[in-house]
């Protein structure tokens, strides 16, 4: 009996290793290191230093300018990855002649690497770029739009790559729930004198109620987590109008090596998106729709 109670830990055990070595003893390591710092030569053992990091963390403005700069991606871009794929996926999920094609055709982006991705929009984002001559051979911009030389819209500019790479993934998570729903629903609602978009707001919505709070949480994260694109793109500037809080801990950590404070802003990343996850679960469980 004993035995077939430890069963399912044995089963469990290399897993658990793995993760050990590669996500909580680092984990626990910048935790540490979050609290003390290295001299100079980063050779010798850390020093204890208490909450000088985040001491120091307070009197920064950048750091302040990377966190409001990650919070303005979080209300941009995850309400409109959580509407926009469930809109595409409920336009895919007709059944019309050559929709797989569209259906791949959407998805193309997830599977093209975020560097590819983000030169290939530096190039359309160019002063001289495809962008900017569209605009100005059909007279909307006499110069052009300066999309990632302005501080005002450099950030921007970086969001919609974002969520030009992540339509065709949230999509397909919609889609499945979509398959999932009884067309004799939609039957019923039909019978009831509900046609049209308002079977979907009758039905469809709260049906995929749970997958918008999957998408919603997924989302989040990932936006917290932005960095690919920043450092193709804009490597943060210009005036760290589209710094964010990764790219400034690979700027603290790899280009000025101050590992210690960078594990202190790692921290409040995480502090950061676990209380997002904690906020989605908890608007989710009284049953609304989940917003970041």
């Amino acid at each position: 009996m004993k035995l077939r109670l430890l069963t399912p830990y044995a089963f469990l055990a290399p897993a658990l290793a793995l993760l050990t070595l590669t996500v909580f003893w680092p984990a626990l390591q910048a935790f540490v290191l979050s609290f003390s710092r290295y001299d100079a030569d980063l050779l010798s053992a850390p020093t204890w230093v208490g909450l000088a990091n985040f001491e120091h963390l307070l009197r920064d403005g950048v750091f302040w300018k990377t966190l409001g700069n990650t919070l303005l991606y979080l209300v941009i871009v995850v309400p409109i990855l959580a509407i926009a794929p469930l809109l595409l996926a409920i336009l895919v999920n007709q059944p019309l002649r050559g929709i797989r094609w569209f259906r791949a055709a959407y998805y193309t982006p997830v599977i093209i690497s975020m560097v590819v991705a983000g030169i290939a929009w530096r190039w359309l984002y160019a002063p001289n770029g495809l962008l900017n001559q569209v605009l100005q051979g059909l007279h909307l911009s006499a110069s052009g739009i300066p999309w990632l030389t302005s501080p005002q819209l450099a950030l921007f500019s970086v969001m919609a790559v974002t969520v030009w790479k992540g339509l065709g993934y949230y999509m397909v998570i919609y889609l499945a729930g979509l398959q999932g729903i009884s067309g004799e629903l939609y039957e019923a609602a039909a019978l009831d004198g509900s046609d049209g978009w308002h079977q979907h707001w009758d039905i469809t919505l709260p049906l995929m109620r749970p997958y918008i709070l999957l998408v919603t949480i997924i989302s989040a994260i990932a936006a917290t987590k932005v960095f690919e694109e920043v450092y193709v793109m804009t490597q943060g500037g210009p005036l760290n109008s589209s710094k964010t809080i990764v790219y400034y801990i690979y700027e603290n950590a790899f280009q000025r090596l101050e590992i210690n404070y960078a594990c202190t802003i790692g921290l409040v990343l995480f502090l950061l998106i676990f209380s997002l996850s904690l906020l989605n679960l908890k608007v989710g469980q009284q049953g609304s729709l989940p917003l970041s």
